[in-house]
């Protein structure tokens, strides 16, 4: 079964409210899709939407990067593994366009297969509770925002943290009296501590309870996370600190640096290599948490499907589709009362809306 044509597309899917994290403010969201259809009509569907800051890409670089398809057209889906490996080779630095095609190649495959993608990739988890992030803003303002995720049933709440931590610690003593148990609290730094403040935070939250502490130092400081105290780097989810195998594996050298990996599509490039870091973790026994970007349904979907493939997914974090304005598609997961499943329907069970 071949690949007659793909289609390539840029999208301003917007935003209901801006918010702010330690490093940028984010007021409009646009994704690139991807239409990978076979001869026998069926359309694989993939997306994304790399961050510049992390990655290095922009939409603009992955767009530039989409144009040059020609080496998957009139090609065998059945070749299935091998044209996720060409995928990843023919755009090293384009981690966007990489994820794009790769969740196109799964979708397309597992319609193919007539099997839902979590079990080609062998389920092996039914739901997990997602977290809903609230980004950096006073104290009020967070507690207001609190209370309208809790009256929508979500439990876990993600604080974005990291410009002042005394501010910081204020909001989250607000948050733990106002809502005491009610609520999970996983915190964000998004690199913005130090490990003289990250100490001092960690000893005034204990009380707290969190859950996890992501990303707190720079990306690079992976020797200085490593000669962090054992009890502090074992609730670290490593985030803008991982973005390839290969920074799986300095992560998880002896002194392992963090408790958590949090994967994201986005970053890796797609299904394929997220689940070489899965194993990573796996081995060096590390958690995994499973992250996005600002994203459609479409990639938050094909995420909660490799997420439910793991079976040392301790976390979700797959939020990045609530807050938009509008998407491409429809279906993929349900939510009720914060917790994420998945439709059992061929592929990532995403309908693509007409336009």
């Amino acid at each position: 079964m071949k690949i007659a044509a793909i289609q390539v597309t840029r999208a301003n899917l917007e935003l209901t409210r801006p918010y702010t994290i330690a490093y940028k403010t984010v007021s409009f969201v646009e994704n690139v899709l991807v239409e990978m259809i076979l001869e026998n009509g069926i359309i694989g569907l993939g997306s994304a939407n790399p961050s510049k800051q992390v990655v290095g890409e922009d939409l603009d670089d992955t767009m530039k990067a989409l144009k040059s398809l020609d080496f998957l057209l009139h090609r065998d889906i059945r070749e299935f593994r091998k044209l996720l490996s060409e995928v990843q080779e023919m755009f090293p630095s384009s981690p966007g366009a990489r994820a794009a095609l790769d969740i196109a190649l799964h979708d397309a495959f597992c319609r193919f297969l007539g099997i839902p993608l979590a079990d080609f990739l062998g389920r092996r988890i039914k739901s997990l509770p997602t977290s809903i992030t609230i980004g950096i803003k006073n104290t009020a303002d967070t507690l207001s925002e609190a209370r309208e995720y809790v009256d929508r049933g979500f439990f876990v709440l993600k604080v974005k943290l990291g410009i002042s931590p005394e501010e910081d610690l204020e909001r989250l003593t607000c948050l733990h009296k106002t809502f005491g148990d009610r609520i999970v609290i996983r915190v964000d730094a998004n690199q913005g501590y130090t490990s003289n403040q990250l100490i001092r935070f960690f000893d005034k939250v204990k009380s707290f309870k969190l859950e996890l502490i992501e990303q707190p130092l720079a990306a690079k400081a992976i020797t200085e996370m490593k000669q962090l105290p054992s009890n502090i780097r074992k609730q670290i989810a490593a985030d803008e600190s991982l973005v390839s195998s290969q920074d799986a594996f300095r992560l998880a050298e002896s002194p392992v640096s963090c408790g958590i990996f949090n994967i994201k599509l986005m970053k890796c490039g797609g299904i394929f290599p997220a689940l070489q870091i899965a194993d990573i973790a796996h081995y060096s026994g590390i958690d995994l948490m499973w992250g996005c970007n600002d994203e459609s349904i479409i990639s938050i979907t094909a995420a909660l499907h490799v997420a439910f493939s793991c079976p040392h997914t301790r976390y979700i974090d797959l939020d990045g589709s609530f807050d938009l304005a509008k998407d491409l598609v429809e279906g993929g997961f349900m939510l009720k009362n914060g917790m994420m499943s998945l439709y059992d329907l061929p592929g990532l069970g995403v309908r693509r809306l007409s336009t």
